[in-house]
């Protein structure tokens, strides 16, 4: 019973890990990536598909990210996409391609601030599935309180 227990609650903090991790590579730094579109689904033909499925992602420099459709009819269609994924992005198009620009975050400070949430909600998840086991770092019987009798 309880080596099933603790298998499972292992599973569900590896996967509070694996969310955070998702989290943390949104939040953007000085630098673009093209990992910021990952999550973007994009209007094809009726079907949501991942924006890497319908056009190629490149960085074009530093703080701009180049994305060519494959189809020349889809960049209004991807444009939108991008503009609707609430990332704070602005797309512009440029003939084939579609440049979106990254702003660049003024001070660590503020990246760190973006983080500092995140990282919270995920340490107050990782607490609550260890929990219900009693499967803690210090979980000795010497660092448990005893109740009095």
């Amino acid at each position: 019973m309880i080596p099933e227990l603790k298998k499972s609650t292992e599973a569900k903090m590896q996967k509070s890990v694996e969310a955070f991790k998702s989290d943390l590579a949104k939040v953007r730094t000085g630098r673009a990536h093209t990992g910021i579109l990952d999550h973007v689904m994009v209007d094809y033909y009726g079907a949501q598909t991942p924006l890497n499925q319908v056009a190629k992602v490149t960085l074009l420099d530093a703080r701009t990210i180049g994305v060519a459709p494959f189809e020349k009819k889809m960049g209004q269609t991807v444009e939108k996409a991008i503009r609707e994924a609430n990332l704070g992005l602005n797309p512009a198009a440029a003939g084939d391609t579609i440049r979106v620009p990254t702003r660049s975050t003024r001070s660590r400070k503020r990246s760190r601030t973006r983080r500092f949430p995140r990282t919270t909600s995920a340490r107050r998840t990782t607490r609550s599935r260890r929990r219900p086991t009693g499967t803690s770092p210090r979980s000795t019987s010497c660092s448990r309180r005893r109740k009095p009798s």
